[in-house]
């Protein structure tokens, strides 16, 4: 699995990896959901070092990402514009 994270680079993850990605997403919404802004960045920092475990990319091959965080210092209320539905 390809996972990119924005203003930084792209990684191949393993299995393993990505199940605990999928965990911590899920914990990184709840967060967003009930303005845990200290929570969120502690979530968001560790997703990022699982994903920096991984093997990063050459830069000059762009390949398509399967995922795409954002980037690491991510605020709260940026997250929220990012996630926003546009409904």
């Amino acid at each position: 699995m390809i996972v990119r994270i924005l203003s930084e680079g792209q990684y191949r993850v393993d299995g393993d990896t990505l199940e605990q990605i999928k965990k911590l997403d899920d914990q990184l919404m709840e967060a967003l959901t009930a303005n845990q802004a200290d929570h969120f960045r502690e979530l968001l920092t560790r997703v990022a070092e699982l994903v920096r475990r991984g093997t990063a990319l050459d830069p000059e091959h762009l390949v398509e990402s399967d995922l795409i965080l954002p980037a690491s210092d991510t605020t709260l209320e940026e997250a929220k514009r990012l996630f926003a539905d546009p409904a």
